[in-house]
């Protein structure tokens, strides 16, 4: 599995189960994303095979530093687009979905200066507030 929209979802989603504080397994995955048990367990391999996740003999999934950076950039583009569009008045599914489709099509030249924006945005309306 190259470095690919799947494979981002995959590391996304080992992130956000590691959130929890408790070992991720290929079941937590599957049952996360609602796949099947052949198809995570082939992702599984791929992402071991490339380095990206460690999965230890109890069968514990670990993002390695390459797993994690790719899975952090995605949760980060995920959230800042899903929440900026329901800022615009989205409904919740439809922003989080489309988010979905936005943070792997995305240059980061885009990205960048969507979070600027934003964050500038931001600043200014906690300027004017005080």
């Amino acid at each position: 599995m190259s470095y690919n929209e799947s494979a981002e979802d995959y590391l996304e989603t080992i992130l956000m189960l590691s959130q929890r504080g408790e070992p991720i397994r290929s079941i937590d995955i599957v049952n996360k994303l609602e796949y099947s048990r052949p198809s995570v367990s082939i992702a599984m391999k791929k992402l071991r095979e490339n380095g990206h996740i460690i999965m230890g003999d109890e069968g514990f999934i670990t993002l390695t530093e390459s797993g994690r950076e790719i899975a952090q950039t995605m949760y980060e583009r995920h959230t800042l687009i899903s929440d900026w569009l329901i800022y615009l008045g989205v409904d919740t599914e439809t922003a989080i979905n489309d988010a979905c489709k936005l943070e792997h099509n995305m240059s980061e030249q885009s990205f960048l200066a969507i979070k600027k924006h934003i964050e500038d945005w931001k600043r200014d309306i906690n300027t004017n507030n005080n």
